[in-house]
């Protein structure tokens, strides 16, 4: 019997079908594979397990756990299950762990909750739990705030853990991460499931991850189950066109390589860095440096590919370029002029020749502003066109350009899905007519099939309209996809720098192995 049973689910909200009919089974001891994009319903099924759907939604089928119909259980019996026997990873740690709390408090909160332990017995368990997520046990008085993207993941599998569950859900755990981070936290969840015999809900939209863990896949589509089977089985040999378009969206390292576009350097970035004070106890202060000694050459129409973990500095690179960053050292020279010695007013006709796409573009789009107003703004303010006539004219035919209908001219951004929001991102960048784009990882959280319309566009974009890209990624794939030449940095600082086709094949140095080892199926 398995330990987990969904038969015939459906989750509607407001009368609309989230989840049609899913049906799926975790054994014992085993890893199940949830598999589909935004929208497709996995992360609906895990929530109506856990019992934390709105309270609009309308819930039917059955969820039988250990024997147990959760779907009949009274509202205090189903939170004593669930954070007991089983537990939820969440994908993003900082919207699920309290930021005015210390992770030793919040870890100790479930121990004292469910286990009923005293407030010392929580905090000797808590230093156990640390330890084995691999945590130093003098971060428990640390705050969420004060904990790199992988540690507070680590934080939030050892809240998960620490009444050790019979079914943790892990809902996309390494979206986002760093290669190497990802790995760590997939072998970090393989070996608490031998260690504490826990089956396994592993929710993702990457089928590049299944291989590496899962026993069994599930792929969902528009809140229907698509395929199933063996993970070997489904990922080697996939029956549903679905499955298959997904396998084939994933960028490969064994893809050949873009033909080598040859331009005149545009872009030469000598000795650049940065670095930030930091206040220690009252009255210290200390210096960090974010960037060391950066240099490179950015030619016309070309991709520089800049790679490294959290922390290494390439994200503090491209915001210095564009002055976001004052910077402490070095030159940017754009068309021969140091973009760093200028005044204000000198480089306010630089602004429009350097732009950045930015990560996240739900921060970055103003939620209160029409796309229509996000793109006319920059164009009224550097006077691009003769009239707010020619400018709308100019937005709507950019529209057009990154695959967007007419009418999203007068729609918001929050009526738009993560990957159209890119897309009005690239566009409102394009308003200002640039040379060179910054991309600060901007599919990185995108699902694959997005991804790869995204990564298209960009390259359609420059091949059209003669760009030059500074391409910002922690995953090696996908730069793989787009860059002419790969810069990997470490700690700030240059380690390696090489046209990509030599990098990927030949790589120089022990960190740039391991990055390219780290990703999924190169091993």
């Amino acid at each position: 019997m398995s330990l987990l049973d969904i038969g015939d689910l459906r989750v509607a909200f407001r009368g609309v079908e989230a989840v049609r009919g899913v049906s799926l089974s975790v054994p014992r001891n085993a890893t199940v594979a949830l598999v589909g994009e935004s929208g497709s319903g996995k992360s609906v099924s895990a929530l109506a397990v856990m019992g934390l759907l709105d309270a609009a939604a309308r819930v039917a089928g059955s969820i039988v756990f250990d024997g147990r119909e959760l779907l009949a259980l009274g509202g205090g019996q189903r939170r004593a299950l669930c954070g007991k026997e089983i537990a939820m990873i969440f994908q993003e740690p900082m919207s699920s762990l309290n930021p005015v709390f210390t992770v030793g408090a919040q870890i100790g909160e479930v121990l004292r909750l469910h286990m009923k332990m005293s407030r010392a017995q929580a905090r000797r368990r808590t230093l156990e739990l640390l330890e084995e997520v691999g945590i130093p046990q003098d971060r428990i008085d640390a705050y969420p705030g004060q904990l790199s993207g992988g540690q507070q993941q680590r934080v939030m599998i050892a809240m998960a853990i620490a009444c050790e569950p019979k079914l943790l859900i892990a809902d996309e755990p390494t979206t986002a991460l760093d290669v190497t981070i990802q790995q760590q936290i997939l072998a970090l969840i393989g070996r608490l499931q031998q260690r504490h015999a826990m089956s396994v809900l592993f929710i993702t939209h990457d089928l590049g991850l299944v291989a590496e863990i899962a026993d069994q896949v599930v792929v969902m589509r528009h809140g229907e189950v698509r395929e199933a089977g063996p993970a070997q089985q489904v990922l080697s040999a996939p029956q549903d066109a679905y499955t298959r378009m997904l396998l084939d969206c994933r960028p490969r390292l064994e893809a050949p390589p873009r033909p080598r576009r040859e331009g005149a350097p545009l872009l030469e970035v000598r000795n650049l860095s940065k670095h930030f004070t930091q206040r220690e106890g009252w009255f210290g202060k200390r210096q960090f440096h974010a960037v060391k000694d950066v240099s490179f050459t950015l030619a016309r129409g070309q991709t520089l590919g800049v790679v490294g973990e959290s922390g290494s500095g390439k994200t503090t690179v491209g915001l210095t370029l564009l002055r976001l960053h004052q910077a402490s050292g070095g030159s940017v020279l754009f068309g021969g002029r140091d973009l760093l010695s200028m005044s204000a007013r000198e480089f306010q006709a630089y602004k429009r020749r350097i732009q950045i796409i930015f990560q996240n573009p739900y921060a970055s789009l103003n939620p209160r502003f029409t796309v229509g107003e996000i793109l006319l703004e920059p164009m009224r303010i550097h006077r691009i066109g003769a009239n707010d006539s020619e400018r709308q004219a100019a937005a709507l035919a950019l529209l057009g350009k990154v695959g967007l209908p007419a009418d999203a001219f007068h729609r918001y951004p929050h009526q738009f899905s993560g990957g159209q929001r890119q897309r009005i991102a690239i566009a409102r960048c394009l308003t200002m007519q640039p040379e060179i784009l910054v991309c600060d990882e901007s599919v990185s959280a995108l699902d694959v099939s997005v991804q790869a319309q995204v990564l298209k566009l960009l390259q359609d974009l420059q091949d059209e309209l003669g760009l030059s890209y500074i391409f910002i990624s922690h995953d090696l794939a996908v730069v793989r996809a787009m860059a002419d030449q790969v810069m990997v940095m470490r700690h700030g600082a240059v380690v390696e720098l090489a046209d990509a086709e030599t990098l990927y094949r030949h790589p120089r140095q022990a960190y740039t192995k391991a990055l390219l080892a780290a990703i999924p199926g190169n091993g």
